[in-house]
């Protein structure tokens, strides 16, 4: 059967792979909070749960990638995370729902790593910066075409769009065994794959050039703090509006439509915001994507110190939407000032990997202690601890946009002699 072209193929991916999370995250807090009964410390666990899994498998994965294949890495993922979303939607015990996740981190693994490197393969590291703006946006009209799907299963029963989010992901990965190509990749001979030997000097070698390369250690740092300040959004927004603010009643339907309204607020808003900055994120300068990243992060860290105080829904929901918005942008972002930093393609997915621990060291380091601030303090002080977590970041930033200059300064003309 004939594959797609790869642009083809970003596309179809992004747009699957969001409308199947959108459908099978949106409620499932919600789900968590009202049908399991989760505590702000078991709602963090789960994501910790989901980190520390991504911490321990995300390199040796992301190895595999660069050894076997970014194609096969990826479709791997796709199985692997549609049985953790079933399993969480089918059985409402914490326990369960615990290694659901983690059984989901190490799926996600598969893909971290091995989607950027075969993107940057495939469209040139150029071009990726452009993709990744593209992808983004077909990624949010998806995600709202998954909220509104989410919310009418959910009316229904409140597992439905948690198991549907893990059927359309087993289909993605069917699609992409059929359609996904891969022609940048060099794959090493079968009897090299078969070694141990391999595999850690793949590992070396993507370990040395993030070290050699002062920005990539400042990206990881980054991603660390950035990490712990997601985990208090990600994981107690819905529990802070149900149990601190407080949802109307909307037209006396369900809560569940609420929370439906305000996740596709949040991408409408990002659609219409990012739309006319796509063109200037995609032909960004490696100073200009860190500059940017800087008042995202900002404007994150000031946006979730509202939303934690807020004490009014009307409140809340814009300081959600702006946090939403500018984690919306951050996020491609991100992805090209990592892939345009790295010069040795055959390592990519490994850096990558490396560099993505950053983040997932954050959530399973900072969100079990956010997790007891919740459950000793209120969720508002655990909030605020993220927000907090977020600022050393700004900091880092303001380094690395110093050693960018540095790295860019024009090599001193030779001195004549005598």
């Amino acid at each position: 059967m004939t594959r797609w072209p790869a642009n083809r193929t970003w596309l179809a991916y992004r747009g699957l792979e969001a409308y199947a999370f959108a459908l099978g995250w949106t409620l499932a807090p919600v789900y968590f909070v009202r049908e399991v009964g989760m505590s702000p410390l078991e709602l963090v666990l789960a994501g910790t749960a989901l980190e520390v899994a991504y911490f321990v498998f995300e390199v040796p994965t992301g190895v595999v990638a660069d050894t076997m294949g970014r194609r096969l890495s990826v479709i791997v993922a796709q199985g692997v995370m549609a049985v953790g979303f079933v399993v969480t939607g089918l059985v409402a015990s914490v326990p369960v729902i615990l290694a659901a996740a983690a059984l989901m981190g190490f799926g996600w693994t598969f893909k971290s790593g091995a989607i950027d490197a075969w993107l940057a393969d495939e469209v040139g590291p150029d071009r990726v910066s452009g993709a990744y703006q593209r992808g983004g946006q077909v990624a949010r009209a998806a995600a709202l075409a998954g909220i509104g799907s989410a919310v009418g299963l959910g009316l229904l029963d409140l597992r439905l769009p948690i198991v549907a989010g893990g059927v359309v992901l087993l289909a993605l990965g069917l699609l992409l065994v059929l359609r996904m190509p891969e022609t940048g990749f060099r794959p090493v001979s079968r009897e090299d794959v078969s070694t141990v030997r391999t595999l850690a000097r793949t590992t070396r070698e993507g370990g040395r050039l993030v070290r050699a390369r002062p920005v990539l250690l400042l990206i990881t740092a980054i991603l660390f703090f950035g990490g712990m300040w997601s985990e208090s959004v990600d994981r107690l927004w819905e529990a802070h509006l149900l149990v601190d603010v407080g949802v109307p009643e909307l037209a006396g339907l369900d809560s569940v439509v609420w929370f439906g309204v305000l996740n596709a607020g949040a991408v409408v808003l990002a659609i219409v915001v990012a739309q006319p900055l796509v063109r200037r994120f995609s032909r960004a300068s490696a100073r200009g994507m860190a500059v940017s990243l800087l008042w995202l992060d900002l404007a994150m860290l000031v946006g979730t110190l509202a939303f934690a105080f807020a004490g009014v829904f009307a409140a809340a929901v814009v300081a959600y939407w702006a946090i939403r918005v500018a984690a919306s942008l951050a996020g491609p972002l991100q992805s090209a000032w990592v892939n345009t930093s790295i010069d040795d393609s055959s390592v990519r997915a490994t850096v990558i990997s490396i560099t993505n621990l950053g983040d997932s060291a954050g959530e399973w380091a900072g969100g079990p202690a956010l997790g007891l601030v919740g459950n000793a303090f209120g969720i508002r002080s655990a909030l605020a601890a993220g927000a907090v977590a977020l600022a050393p970041a700004l900091l880092l930033y303001g380094v690395a946009l110093r050693r960018i200059a540095g790295e860019a300064l024009p090599e001193p003309l030779p001195q004549p002699e005598g």
